[in-house]
């Protein structure tokens, strides 16, 4: 029984691990409950009006929209210790963004992580030149003090998700983060660390809930709203053709992305079509068109039609490829292959 067990979980996570693509290295594996969650939406900005003059901060509470269902999502700071002693506050954003997507690509390769279906948990690990080079391939170059600095935000920050007035899940982005004492940290950043990752995630290998997408293509994107847009895309339009379009309103992208909350509704829609001008110009979207709803003179909404492009069809029909399968596999006994 045991064995059998030990099967069933590297059999999870190895089928996570297997991508259909001329090159693996650039695609990894996109979870939508868990990215959907609006936790790395912060700016310098907001972060330093939400300290308070101890330096210290509340824990930040915002509602969003999943798929039409009322969700919240709290985030409480990770309070770190600085060099004068005094402890900061700090919240998740872009660079925690980018190192998780790293992390994720780290447990696609072989050696680098475990999962256990019976416990509900998935392990990776890593070190900070694994990470670092992670992100210099694709464009997203963090020097080793940035990335340790992001790991303590990862595994110190706690999420909590609320579906309605239901409290559904509570951890941080990193769980149980097993590392090496700081001297060693600092001077040698090929040691090996470990952390658990979300259960979502682990929900997802069981559930083979997850979908391939280009991760070079995604971390080349420079804003957050275009990589959101992107992911979405991946999740939303599988079916991408040319003659099938894909629908979605500036409204939806305000509830569910939390990156319009800056600025006057003329300034987030520009916003949303740099983003789109980004996606096209990158080669994911072939073209575009926005269509204003609007009430009298004013402007209520705008519905945007997006074509993908050639490259991105073929991505979209290697990850529906890629799914079919996985659940080719899984319906055969365990331990068989065709």
């Amino acid at each position: 029984m045991k064995e059998e067990n030990k099967l069933a979980e590297n059999f999870q996570l190895s089928l996570f691990r297997q991508f259909i693509s001329n090159n693996d290295d650039t695609v990894s594996n996109a979870v939508e409950l868990w990215e959907n969650i609006p936790k790395y939406f912060f700016t310098p900005a907001q972060v330093a009006k939400l300290r308070l003059d101890s330096g210290h901060a509340d824990p930040y509470e915002q509602p969003y929209l999943y798929k039409g269902i009322d969700c919240t999502v709290t985030i409480h700071p990770a309070l770190i210790k600085q060099s004068d002693g005094q402890y900061k506050a700090f919240f998740p954003s872009v660079t925690e963004e980018l190192i998780e997507e790293a992390l994720k690509k780290i447990l696609t390769r072989q050696g680098f992580g475990s999962h256990h279906s019976t416990k509900s948990e998935t392990w990776v690990k890593f070190s900070l030149r694994m990470v670092s080079l992670e992100l210099k391939k694709r464009g997203k170059t963090r020097d080793f003090t940035q990335i340790k600095k992001s790991i303590q935000i990862m595994s110190q920050c706690i999420i909590v998700l609320s579906k309605g007035k239901k409290e559904i899940w509570k951890g941080a982005i990193l769980q149980d983060l097993v590392t090496v004492d700081r001297e060693r940290y600092i001077e040698d950043t090929a040691s090996l660390h470990a952390a658990r990752l979300p259960l979502f995630i682990s929900n997802a290998i069981d559930k083979l809930e997850y979908r391939q997408y280009n991760i070079d293509r995604h971390m080349s994107l420079k804003t957050q709203l275009s990589r959101w847009l992107y992911k979405r895309f991946v999740h939303r339009y599988k079916q991408a053709s040319l003659t099938n379009e894909y629908h979605f309103k500036y409204s939806t992208i305000k509830e569910e992305s939390r990156f319009l909350e800056a600025g006057t509704e003329r300034n987030n829609r520009i916003k949303v079509i740099k983003s789109l001008n980004e996606l096209k110009e990158s080669g994911i979207l072939m073209s575009f068109i926005s269509e204003d709803q609007k009430e009298g003179r004013a402007v209520v909404d705008v519905v945007y039609t997006v074509n993908a492009s050639i490259a991105f069809r073929g991505e979209q029909k290697a990850s529906n490829a890629a799914a079919s399968k996985r659940l080719n596999k899984t319906a055969l006994p365990l331990g068989k292959s065709r």
